[in-house]
């Protein structure tokens, strides 16, 4: 009777094992519920706003996708660098929060991009830093985990990185721009969409932007390997909301320049290769035709 119990017992555990494993897949698909986990300071694409809500382009769109699909979104704030084990534990359905695919993309499974993105450094406007090379033997900031600490501990970072005369992680981008605000630090690696919302927000007299981009990149959604039935459909939706004019509002609403959004281009590239390979096959066949009247 024991091992008839034991027996019984294992088989619900893998039951039950299955059933959660099937959960952190496709659980947006099966109970209409799609959670975004984003991280709450990172104006304009994800942020707690003065009401207390959660808000922000990314958000936003987030919510409208849901709304299309009659699903509910669940607004998962989440530690940026605790993102991966948010996801793979099943907790959240995805990662929508300026999410940088370059250097990633092997890691999730990622729709199409959506925005250009850049990684730039932020000065004041009064610390004579006018160019990447001035900020050798300064204090540089960053968020932990971010892509903007990404780019600098690439390769084609390295004579940069190792002239500073620090690179501090911080938590969040609220927390580096009071370091520089301070003085505590000279410069602040970022996402330009977020430096222009913190720029907005706290005075862009008091700041600039170096001209000299750190790193290009570009924005998607990211979601737990082998999750392409949910990232399917809600990728679907967003191009929906792209044609329908939708999008632009939003960049408009968060003051995100719309010459950063590329939704449209990525469909007119594939437009364009399906144009160029139903040409190349029309050729084929009336050069196929032509043979066989010659012959």
């Amino acid at each position: 009777m024991k091992k008839r119990t034991v027996a019984v017992v294992m088989a619900a555990a893998m039951t039950i094992g299955m059933m959660v494993t099937g959960v952190s897949v496709q659980a947006g698909v099966e109970d209409k519920t799609l959670i975004v986990g984003f991280d709450a300071e990172y104006p304009p694409f994800g942020y707690k706003d003065d009401n207390g809500d959660y808000v922000g382009f990314d958000l936003d769109l987030a919510q409208e996708v849901c709304d299309n699909l009659g699903w509910e979104l669940v607004k998962k704030p989440i530690n940026w660098d605790s993102k991966d084990m948010e996801l793979n534990s099943g907790t959240i359905d995805c990662i929508w929060n300026g999410f940088t695919i370059n250097g990633r993309e092997d890691d999730y499974t990622w729709t199409d991009p959506y925005i250009n993105n850049e990684q730039v450094i932020v000065v004041a406007k009064d610390s004579g830093i006018e160019k990447l090379a001035d900020l050798k033997g300064k204090n540089v900031v960053v968020q932990a985990a971010s892509a903007a600490l990404d780019a600098l501990n690439n390769d084609d970072n390295k004579d940069l990185k190792d002239s500073f005369a620090s690179l501090t992680e911080n938590p969040d981008y609220n927390t580096a721009f009071m370091n520089i605000d301070s003085g505590a630090a000279d410069a602040v690696a970022v996402d330009i969409g977020v430096a222009n919302y913190q720029l907005s927000q706290r005075g862009k007299d008091k700041y600039v932007i170096l001209d000299e981009p750190i790193q290009n990149e570009q924005y998607g959604i990211g979601f737990k390997k082998g999750n392409d039935e949910l990232k399917d459909l809600v990728w679907a939706e967003v191009e929906k909301l792209d044609e329908s004019g939708e999008v632009d509002k939003l960049a408009d609403k968060y003051e995100l320049d719309k010459s950063m959004l590329c939704i449209s281009e990525d469909k007119e590239d594939s437009d364009s290769d399906s144009t160029e390979a139903d040409t190349e096959e029309n050729a084929d066949s009336t050069e196929k035709e032509a043979d066989s009247e010659s012959k």
